[in-house]
């Protein structure tokens, strides 16, 4: 594979790499993206149809219409008992060896952590907590999607849902600190599987300052490209699949 070489020397020299991804990371693990041809925005579902994707995953569709976005939140929202793919694995072998300082994932599907990562921000939350909004009490992972209510309820009557950043809401300020010091003290940062095309997270790579830059994606993304910008249009899993090889890295 073309210029694998040079990523491998990229990440030997440096000691402080921060990863920034987004769907595409877990699209080899079967989780759809949203906005390529196959991805979850185009699927045609006739219970989903008359609604536009957007309102699907937004609070306003959670408060007006909960009914509706729960049964959606249950049909394509469940990531339970998906596994990690080689992106996943890889990038936790490199905080083990001390190489990776952060994982920044808009994904909500927890698989980084399922596949070894500890220092990861999930500046969109996670899929797999839920909270009661009237009292605030925590659920575990399964209890949404096994509940046989229509909008599952707490003890004291609210409703739960899950611990998500939908549409017209804030992200979590702690995973947005998190992410952006991690970002602004690294020397090398991995873009990965994102189109960059979710306003705020996207704008989070304004903070790095470091020496290298690598945008490792199927498609073109329109970014500054500096003196060290690697750009690699190839599938984010096969990259680390072939660079772990390389390495002499076994996942």
């Amino acid at each position: 594979m073309e210029n694998l070489q040079q990523l491998k020397e990229m990440i030997d020299e440096s000691s402080k790499i921060v990863f920034f991804g987004g769907a595409g990371v877990s699209t080899e693990s079967g989780i759809p993206d949203f906005r390529s041809k196959d991805g979850l925005y185009n699927q045609h579902d006739v219970r989903f149809d008359m609604y536009q994707p957007e309102y699907l995953l937004s609070h306003s569709c959670l408060i007006k219409e909960p009914k509706v976005y729960f049964e959606f939140h249950r049909q394509k929202m469940d990531t339970r008992h998906i596994e990690p793919n080689n992106a996943h694995k890889y990038l936790a072998k490199l905080e083990e060896m001390g190489k990776l300082i952060g994982v920044v994932t808009q994904n909500i599907d927890g698989l980084h952590q399922k596949a070894g990562s500890k220092k990861v921000y999930e500046i969109h939350g996670s899929a797999l907590r839920n909270y009661c909004m009237k009292c605030g009490k925590t659920y575990p992972r399964d209890y949404i999607f096994d509940s046989t209510e229509p909008i599952p309820k707490c003890s004291c009557g609210g409703t739960v849902r899950a611990d998500i950043t939908l549409y017209e809401e804030g992200l979590p300020d702690d995973q947005v600190e998190g992410a952006i010091n991690a970002i602004a003290s690294a020397d090398m940062m991995i873009i990965g599987g994102t189109s960059l095309t979710v306003y705020p997270a996207a704008s989070f790579i304004n903070y790095f300052r470091g020496k290298y830059l690598v945008i490792i994606n199927q498609s073109e993304l329109a970014v500054r490209k500096a003196e060290n910008t690697l750009i690699i249009q190839e599938r984010i899993g096969q990259v680390f699949t072939e660079l772990a090889k390389l390495q002499g890295i076994e996942l």
